[in-house]
């Protein structure tokens, strides 16, 4: 399975992701990794078993585009993550408003408690 991997602005998100409709990709999922500034946001389409993925890097604070006014099924998958890292989707078809998965009551993001960090290079005679 062939795969490629695509860096885009946010700006671009829905043109891009509508070029793929039309070209006959389906949606197969979307990634979301946490950073310390930032999110980056990876949508996997696929076609005929080659995989494209778009990766958009979000700062957090900022929202995002939805996609599900291109791909309806998309509403899912985002609304997953915005529960799972507190990332608001503008223009949702379906908002749950963060609680798909979670409880009125709770209180952080799961999948924000954990980030990735940059780590200090270990001197060889610290290791």
């Amino acid at each position: 399975m062939a795969t490629e991997i695509i860096t885009i602005e946010k700006s671009a998100l829905l043109d891009e992701v509508q070029t793929l409709k039309n070209k006959g990709y389906r949606l197969v999922t979307m990634s979301s990794v946490n950073f310390d500034e930032r999110f980056d946001l990876l949508y996997h389409f696929d076609k005929e078993l080659r995989m494209k993925n778009l990766r958009v890097s979000l700062p957090k604070g900022e929202s995002m585009p939805s996609i599900s006014g291109i791909y309806l099924a998309g509403f899912l998958i985002e609304n997953e993550i915005k529960d799972g890292f507190g990332i608001d989707f503008t223009g949702l078809a379906i908002d749950f408003g963060g609680n798909l998965m979670l409880e009125d009551d709770v209180q952080k993001y799961p999948f924000c408690s954990v980030g990735v960090k940059k780590s200090a290079k270990v001197k060889k005679e610290d290791a």
